[in-house]
């Protein structure tokens, strides 16, 4: 299998067998076999229905824990594999009379820095010390789930010590799962493996975790062990490498929709710690290299850049995101830092910012995260313009603006009343409100900081954070659907209010002239221009005053964020014909960049329009998703580009870039012999697919966005 690069080669520094195990893993050989036991049976529990939730999602792990096949590949040289099929569905792999017992949690961060430096012993200590604080009280039970969830993972790991006990070429594997990760890591092959084996854990469980600071959490360690002599980077990086290549053990090939990486398993490197001191080290660029030469993308990757950004750090980005695939991704932590200051964050917490699984932005670690998404157009086409029946007329454009201000204030507070919803008495104060119980997610409790010392689960208010964000969709649709209107009726008094409206009613069909004229002879968000770009930051503005006076009245932290992640292929269903000329139906603008079609100037010109916004008032984040031919960026001249664009996100006060490098014709060729590009990457929505198993809506989506973007 080769590993497509779509601009350039590949350089080659793994070794022959681990480049042998990466093309297994991304052959489908594991995926495909975890697919073959897709759950483990509850059936044969006593009493079963009997039992109380907690009591039952206890048995499911501890089955889970005893039951699961156990796979050792061949040359791996970190061991733990989550081997149930159900598991990749996203939901607790155990049936009941086979109907499935639990879902599962996604959109978090693991606590794995507490995992490396206390060791699951320590974390077990801390819920025995909880269980004396709690004992007789309503929360002793979900605390004895801690301690359960702890016993099951002791068995599991048990298991693997006694597969591996003996096994000739797995001795390195033996010794340092010996320790980890129950007691705390003192090596970097120990705190690899300590991470990917919490990580495989907490998976098997049915959930999808992200990883987070990759270098922070391992930096330490390789860097001491280089020093001591211990290892050399060549080892370290072989090291690694295994860690990338066993997370690509769900890979089972075929149409999967959007997909078959969206496990929401990223990393991050780069950027400042809590003290302000720059974080790159030598865990940086080895990640950096195995992305480079595997092309690995189911831990998309997104690297924390500045104003104070290495050079060498820049140029080393650059030179993996020309070879496409769309890997990596880049958040200016200047603005994220001071966007969750003003926010109320402490500037410990903002500054060691991670994501959630795709791009949101949280602590990781302690944050209980869900977004809420909604569709602006559909707010506009059907709320401010009635369906475009013509029953509704506004007579200058401040009052159409308004309505559209209004109608979005009202989804918001839809929205928060009701994930307000969970709290049993919202009359009291806010400080008084308490959580309901919730379906039981033990296993992630125990990895979230705050769960246990508060004797709360994930679910239930125990991170030290808890944040709902309302996510704006489709605001590139109603910035350009307002702006038409705006210079069509109010403006150039080319068409009354009520003729415009007759046209899109009708889908533009008769109108085709005009319809045209409309699509083309205007200059829409993407392109620079700053009449229109300030609609585009005005609603921002007034979608980020909503989220703020919501949050007064909740619990729940309420930060604004824009996002699509794709959903535009799910709403095309129901969209009108807009007022800028697109027909009925079509997929249009994905999370905070423009309109297929619309943007005609170029990449530059697509940042300074998206960055003319008050990004720091989307403080869960706004992903801007640029695409460039692979002849924009070839050789010397292609990477310093490359570099420019990076600087110039930055100095713009950009938030969150998605930087891919494709061409059409190549994708088109993709669809047409999907066979001979099994590992060609593309960038999706937060996370990266491998194209081919995309299905062919979001293909085409993919295909319209490259060729818009150039």
């Amino acid at each position: 299998m080769e590993f497509f690069a779509v601009n350039g080669k590949r350089p080659l520094r793994l070794s022959d067998r681990t480049r042998r195990f990466a093309e297994e893993s991304l052959g489908h050989m594991y995926g495909l076999e975890t697919r073959k036991t897709p759950f483990v049976s509850l059936d044969d529990v006593y009493n079963f229905e009997s039992l109380t939730p907690t009591e039952k999602y206890d048995v499911s792990i501890k089955y889970i824990s005893e039951r699961s096949p156990i796979r050792i590949c061949v040359g791996e040289k970190i061991s733990g594999a989550a081997t149930l099929g159900d598991a990749i569905d996203h939901r607790v792999p155990t049936k009941y009379k086979g109907n499935a017992v639990y879902g599962s949690v996604s959109h978090l961060t693991l606590d794995f820095e507490t995992v490396l430096k206390c060791g699951i012993y320590g974390i077990e200590e801390n819920a025995k010390k909880s269980l004396d604080k709690y004992e007789g009280t309503e929360k002793e039970s979900f605390i004895r789930s801690c301690l359960s969830c702890i016993e099951s993972m002791k068995i599991w790991h048990g298991r693997y010590l006694a597969a591996l006990e003996g096994m000739n070429g797995y001795e390195d594997n033996l010794q340092n799962l010996s320790r980890v990760p129950f007691r705390p890591a003192t090596s970097f092959y120990e705190a690899v493996q300590s991470i990917w084996f919490t990580f495989a854990f907490v998976r098997l469980c049915g959930n999808w975790p992200g990883i987070g600071r990759i270098d922070v959490l391992l930096g330490d360690y390789l860097e001491k062990d280089l020093a001591d002599g211990k290892l050399t980077v060549d080892e370290a990086r072989e090291i690694l490498a295994h860690f990338f290549i066993k997370g690509c053990e769900w890979i089972c090939g075929g149409d999967y929709g959007s997909g078959d990486a969206q496990h929401y398993q990223n990393i991050l490197l780069g950027g400042i710690d809590e003290n302000g001191h720059d974080v790159t080290n030598t865990v940086t660029y080895l990640v950096l290299d195995i992305i480079e030469e595997l092309g690995i993308s189911d831990f998309p990757t997104s690297v924390r850049i500045g104003k104070n950004t290495p050079e060498k750090l820049l140029r080393r980005v650059a030179e993996v995101i020309k070879l496409g695939g769309g890997v990596i991704a880049v958040y200016n932590e200047d603005l994220v830092i001071e966007s969750l200051t003003s926010f109320g964050y402490t500037i410990s917490d903002a500054r060691r910012f991670a994501n959630d699984g795709c791009w949101e932005v949280q602590v990781p670690g302690e944050t209980y995260f869900s977004y809420v998404p909604f569709d602006a157009l559909g707010i506009f086409q059907q709320k401010v313009m009635d369906y475009y029946s013509g029953k509704v007329v506004y007579d200058d454009f401040e009052s159409l603006y308004l309505r559209l201000k209004d109608e979005i204030r009202n989804e918001v507070q839809k929205i928060v009343t009701e994930r307000n919803g969970i709290f049993e008495d919202t009359s009291l104060p806010v400080s008084k409100w308490k959580w309901k119980k919730s379906p039981p997610c033990t296993v992630v409790s125990v990895f979230e900081r705050g769960c246990i010392e508060k004797g709360l689960s994930y679910f239930d208010g125990g991170p030290v954070h808890n944040v709902i964000s309302p996510h704006i969709g489709g605001l590139p649709d109603v910035v350009n659907s307002l702006y038409a209107i705006k210079k069509l009726v109010f403006d150039d008094k080319k068409f009354t209010f009520t003729e415009l409206m007759r046209m899109i009613e009708n889908d533009w069909n008769g109108f085709e002239t005009e319809r045209q004229y409309t699509l083309n002879r205007i200059s829409y968000f993407g392109n620079d221009n700053d009449e229109a770009d300030f609609l585009a930051a005005r609603i921002i503005d007034d979608f980020a005053d909503a989220c703020a006076d919501a949050g007064k009245h909740s619990a729940y932290k309420i930060p604004a964020g824009v996002s699509t992640f794709g959903r535009q292929i799910g709403w095309a269903g129901y969209r009108m014909a807009t007022a800028y000329g697109k027909k009925a139906n079509s997929v249009l603008a994905g999370n905070f960049s423009p309109t297929p079609g619309t943007d005609k100037a170029g990449a530059t010109a697509i940042i300074k329009s998206y960055c003319k916004t008050d990004l720091k008032r989307t403080v869960c984040g706004a992903a801007l998703d640029v695409k460039l031919l692979p002849s924009a960026v070839n050789g010397e001249d292609g990477i310093n580009a490359i570099v420019a664009l990076l600087r110039g996100f930055v100095n713009l006060g950009g938030y969150f870039m998605q930087l891919d490098v494709a061409d059409t014709a190549l994708l088109r060729a993709a669809q047409e012999n999907p066979e001979e590009y099994q590992s060609l990457s593309v960038r999706v929505s937060g996370w990266n697919a491998r194209f081919v198993t995309l299905d062919k809506y979001w293909q085409d989506m993919i295909i319209a966005q490259t060729g818009s973007n150039m």
